[in-house]
């Protein structure tokens, strides 16, 4: 891809009214159309999705097919994808425009920052679907299942929102369920190394995306791990226990 087809993406990114945009991590704020400023915390379901329904998110979206489809789905439930590549985000907000997908919208931000943009409780469940398992272990703390990333997402998420993790990675696979063992605040709900082996219970599971038939062709093995985490608790001076 050209510097200049990404350049023409990124301008287009801005004219979306299903994306929103966190250029600065020293300076983290929400940017709409024409690059307007709007605060979204807590205010998702009214501002944006204009209903009452609850909100799944997907980090580490890429160019938003799980979220497509889930968003195809259900109707009855909103979907943000969350990257923070904005020439993916383009391709998968691009796509729900046009197939008029009103629940699905997009988030271009770092995930270290996400706790900015939600409110305690405000998200129902989330989906992380072949991240970078960061083989290395110099670089396991950016494992999206480490510790420090499931402290955020007890910020926003609700009381027992579940997480659910699909992944090619042995490592990443392992990691997830040693750090599960020793937190706190999860609980294991389910495991397998093999989630097509035998029923699928949950149809979303069924989704595959483009990286996801290309390790299936590969002869890899597709793991699943389904946990919940208790939500932080919030007294009502908004002050976290």
């Amino acid at each position: 891809m050209s510097r200049r087809s990404k350049l023409e993406k990124f301008a287009e990114l801005l004219t979306f009214k299903n994306v929103y945009q966190n250029y600065d991590p020293k300076d983290p704020k929400l940017q709409y159309v024409g690059g307007k400023v709007v605060q979204r915390k807590g205010q998702w379901v009214t501002d944006h999705f204009g209903n009452d329904h609850p909100i799944t998110l997907e980090l580490a979206c890429g160019g938003g097919e799980y979220t497509l489809a889930l968003g195809q789905k259900h109707a009855d439930r909103n979907y943000i994808g969350i990257d923070i590549k904005g020439n993916r985000i383009w391709k998968g907000a691009r796509q729900a425009l046009a197939q008029q997908l009103d629940n699905v919208c997009f988030l271009r931000t770092r995930i270290e920052q996400i706790e900015l943009f939600f409110a305690p409780h405000e998200v129902d469940e989330i989906w992380i679907t072949f991240p970078d398992p960061f083989v290395r272990k110099s670089k396991a703390n950016r494992r999206l299942t480490n510790t420090n990333f499931l402290d955020k997402y007890r910020k926003f998420l609700r009381d027992h929102g579940k997480v659910h993790l699909k992944t090619d990675s042995d490592e990443l696979y392992h990691f997830t369920q040693e750090v599960l063992s020793t937190y706190p605040h999860a609980t294991l709900l389910h495991a397998t190394d093999d989630l097509y082996q035998g029923d699928i219970a949950n149809q979303d599971l069924e989704i595959k995306t483009f990286y996801e038939r290309m390790h299936l062709e590969e002869g890899r093995k597709i793991k699943y791990v389904l946990f919940a985490l208790d939500a932080e608790q919030v007294s009502t001076k908004g002050r976290t226990k």
